[in-house]
């Protein structure tokens, strides 16, 4: 899945063009009409966890979910799609702004699984967004300690009702920069550990939100510890990484088995608790 760091650029990047500027078009075809009328005004786009929301002036928001597969581009009018057209979910193009600003812009959504026209954006069930700098620590470590104690730290992170924002390459991240196994059982941590796991998921996430150029450790810019370095040597003890698909949807996971030995009743990838590293 996306990482949480990555809606927020999105979202960074689309408000600037589309708050505040009136519709010119808008196609959704997945979505029940009506749709928002010409000259709606769009009031403003914000990320939350993996949603991404444009709140128009009719009272309503359209919600979308990036998932494995959306994405979200802006293009001048006229400007070539980098898409086919078949893959739009939604086409917001809009005006300039009352100022005559700098022309119109369309924003369209590719291949984003979920794609709704809500009165209220339903993101209630989600916890702390940790791409946030107010983000509510506090309450993801308490959320943390309230799960299955046997759930495994890298399934924790990826749940959204816990904390937003960690994805596929934090879930892997994460752990490594603590030295922890990702299939360590959350109840096997203690507050302070689970604290670690939250501030250092938020401070990485953070630090990412103005980059592609995602970057965990020290290093040039793009320098991770463990995610996509299978076979190759750790870059603090020289350990091959290795690489296991994990969690009920087998996502792809990496860890040092040296610097990240496994608890005791860590779960190995398809079997049932045991000592050792898988």
């Amino acid at each position: 899945m996306p990482e949480g760091d990555t809606i927020h650029r999105a979202a960074a990047r689309l408000a600037p063009a589309l708050a505040g500027r009136p519709l010119v078009r808008f196609e959704a075809p997945r979505v029940a009409r009506p749709w928002p009328e010409p000259g709606t005004t769009v009031t403003g786009v914000e990320a939350r966890g993996k949603h991404l929301l444009v709140h128009l002036d009719d009272g309503r928001t359209l919600q979308t979910h990036m998932r494995m597969t959306g994405s979200w581009h802006l293009y001048r009018p006229g400007e070539r799609w980098r898409k086919p057209a078949h893959l739009a979910r939604v086409v917001l193009e809009v005006g300039p702004a009352d100022d005559g600003g700098d022309g119109g812009w369309v924003a369209v959504c590719f291949s984003a699984p979920v794609v709704e026209l809500v009165r209220e954006a339903h993101t209630d069930h989600l916890g702390p967004d940790l791409c946030r700098a107010d983000a509510d620590l506090d309450e993801a470590v308490r959320r943390m300690g309230a799960v299955d104690p046997s759930t495994p730290l890298a399934d924790v992170l990826l749940d959204q009702r816990i904390c937003c924002g960690v994805g596929n390459v934090y879930k892997s991240e994460v752990p490594f920069a603590l030295g922890l196994h990702p299939l360590t059982p959350i109840g096997r941590l203690d507050r302070t550990q689970r604290e670690a796991v939250v501030s250092t998921a938020a401070a990485q996430l953070q630090a990412n939100l103005t980059t592609t150029s995602r970057t965990t450790m020290a290093g040039p810019p793009g320098t991770v510890g463990v995610y996509g370095r299978r076979g190759q040597p750790c870059r603090r003890c020289g350990t091959p990484v290795v690489w296991a698909r994990t969690g009920p949807q087998a996502r792809g996971t990496y860890w040092c088995p040296s610097c990240q030995p496994a608890d005791e009743g860590a779960t190995p990838p398809g079997g049932s608790p045991t000592p050792g590293t898988p």
